[in-house]
């Protein structure tokens, strides 16, 4: 079932635990303006449901139907999370399956070391333990059929933010006054 339009983004941003997705969709929000949802797995998954991370979990449908609904109202979408290939893959693909064009997808990978120095200045430091971490972590977990790109740790928060402006088109489109 087609959801959104040719005018509609789609765009995913996954990744490990630290790896700045949450960073740079809020990034893209505050430089696009009004008319950008962001859709995300964390509070989807750990606000609104408490529920852990696993595979046919409440969560998957969640951010599916909220993707699909701010799509359907006219909402360019930045789906972000962990959202790890095995329990979100076919999700995530009948999203894309179903959005006309243009979808995005990008994997920011950051090496294990580097999430833990990053995930120790986080308000959750305390609370996730680096034997947490490990267990998390997934060395470039991508989706199928080359359908991400991969953005490194070299890549600044800016400079993965202009990327994306670009590649999707939002450069180029005007905010909606909502």
């Amino acid at each position: 079932m087609l959801v959104g339009t040719e005018e509609t983004r789609l765009i995913v941003l996954r990744g490990n635990s630290a790896s700045g997705k949450s960073t740079v969709a809020a990034a893209l929000r505050d430089r696009f303006g009004r008319g950008l949802a962001l859709v995300g797995q964390d509070n989807l998954r750990r606000i609104v449901l408490r529920e852990r991370d696993r595979p046919g979990a409440a969560n998957i449908g969640l951010i599916e139907l909220t993707a699909r609904y701010a799509l359907d109202a006219g909402f360019h979408v930045v789906v972000e999370g962990l959202l790890y290939a095995d329990h979100y893959g076919e999700m995530l693909a009948r999203l894309r399956a179903d959005h006309p064009d243009p979808t995005h997808g990008y994997y920011l990978h950051v090496p294990f070391e580097q999430t833990l120095l990053r995930h120790a200045t986080k308000p959750i430091a305390n609370e996730v333990s680096e034997l947490q971490l490990r267990d998390w972590y997934r060395e470039l977990d991508l989706l199928p059929g080359g359908i991400e790109t991969v953005v490194g740790a070299d890549s600044t928060m800016s400079e993965t933010v202009d990327r994306i402006m670009l590649d999707s088109g939002l450069a180029g489109l005007p905010a909606v006054d909502r």
